[in-house]
């Protein structure tokens, strides 16, 4: 039986991913800030047979990605699959944006999951088996004005994605990048942008059909993965348009609806 790793498991998109991964009889390691949330989610999924062990961290803070392997290594749990799901997002003109949202993305979205795959990582290579995805975004592919932290966090995870997984081609490793679009989860209301076009005029996507996308994926060993025909489409759009032209289009789209 193998063990999956998943930030962000309290709720959307990780909480989805967590009942996949349970329903396959995986034993699961559940990362989130929330002990309370936590605690349901392993009830819930305690029905399905699996072990379960929980951490209530939040991953930006320096110390929690280290703390949290160092814990696993501890209790003998080797990590066979690693979902970084974690991550946010905030809505506003960067000059108006607080420190601590601006350097709290960078935190969370790059600097957790950089460091959660690098500590991880070595270990898989060295068993010839593991599986890796990092949860991006398509606001990945284009800049994002009024959620410019955010979008050029994403498309770092991109970036960095596709590059190890070129890395680890022949290690017995998969890394897949899984870059879902809008989406019902509370990322929206946290973030400040459910009041978007985005959200009110095109919608969003179901959190437990996206997941069932990103976990084929990775099941798959895929590099990349766009969650919707629609989100593919305007993700590919993105390569050919005039640079200023995505990122007007990426500002309509973002800003308020009417």
């Amino acid at each position: 039986m193998s063990t999956a790793l998943i930030t962000g498991a309290s709720g959307g998109i990780g909480y989805e991913l967590a009942k996949l991964f349970a329903h396959d009889q995986h034993d699961l390691v559940l990362v989130a800030r929330s002990t309370d949330k936590l605690a349901q989610v392993a009830a819930e999924l305690q029905s399905a047979g699996v072990a379960i062990k929980t951490f209530a961290l939040d991953l930006a803070a320096p110390p929690a990605p280290k703390f949290l392997f160092d814990q696993l290594q501890r209790e003998s749990i080797a990590v066979d699959i690693l979902i970084n799901n974690a991550g946010f997002g905030a809505f506003g003109e960067f000059a108006q944006m607080s420190e601590d949202d601006i350097l709290g993305q960078i935190a969370l979205n790059i600097t957790a999951l950089t460091e959660l795959t690098r500590l991880f990582l070595p270990r898989m290579i060295k068993r010839g088996s593991g599986r890796i995805m990092n949860v991006a975004s398509t606001a990945g592919f284009q800049p994002g004005p009024l959620m410019a932290v955010y979008y050029a966090t994403k498309a770092y995870v991109i970036s960095f994605s596709e590059a190890i997984a070129n890395e680890v081609h022949d290690s017995g490793v998969t890394v897949t990048c899984f870059c879902p679009g809008a989406t019902h989860t509370g990322f929206a209301a946290r973030a400040g942008n459910d009041v978007t076009r985005l959200f009110k005029k095109f919608g969003a996507m179901n959190a437990e059909k996206v997941a069932l996308d990103g976990y084929r994926a990775l099941m798959e060993g895929r590099t990349m993965a766009i969650s919707g025909a629609r989100n593919w489409i305007i993700a590919q759009s993105t390569r050919f348009a005039p640079r200023k032209m995505v990122t007007a289009v990426s500002r309509w789209v973002s800003d308020k609806a009417e």
